[in-house]
């Protein structure tokens, strides 16, 4: 039997401030560059780097060794709070309009830009 792909529903979203708190990269903060929900992983900018070998071809003529960012576990970052500067969890809080909005549970300020 295979492992049948559960999609993770995930509250970190592309562009968020995160800090890796597990793994080699412990510690280190940077951009989301990527959410992969079915892997249940992302992508941060410049951490996890990996060494890909690559042979000439139209795109890369000499070819050889290219550096890309590799992806990291979703349970081993926390995003980080732009008012307290904590890695903090998320909670959310309905508005009067009926949307939602991702607050920090430490100091309970929103997260999102728009709010």
């Amino acid at each position: 039997m295979m492992k049948e792909a559960t999609l993770l529903r995930t509250k970190i979203k592309k562009g968020d401030l995160v800090r890796v708190i597990a793994g080699k990269e412990k510690g280190k903060e940077g951009k989301v560059l990527q959410v992969l929900p079915d892997k249940g992983a992302v992508v941060i900018e410049k951490l996890n780097l990996l060494k890909k070998h690559t042979r000439p071809n139209q795109t890369n003529p000499k070819g050889g060794i290219i550096e890309r960012e590799g992806k990291i576990a979703l349970s081993n970052v926390m995003i980080v709070c732009a008012n307290c500067n904590k890695a903090s969890r998320i909670g959310s809080k309905a508005l009067s309009d009926g949307k939602k909005m991702r607050v920090c549970k430490a100091c309970g300020e929103a997260l999102d830009k728009g709010a």
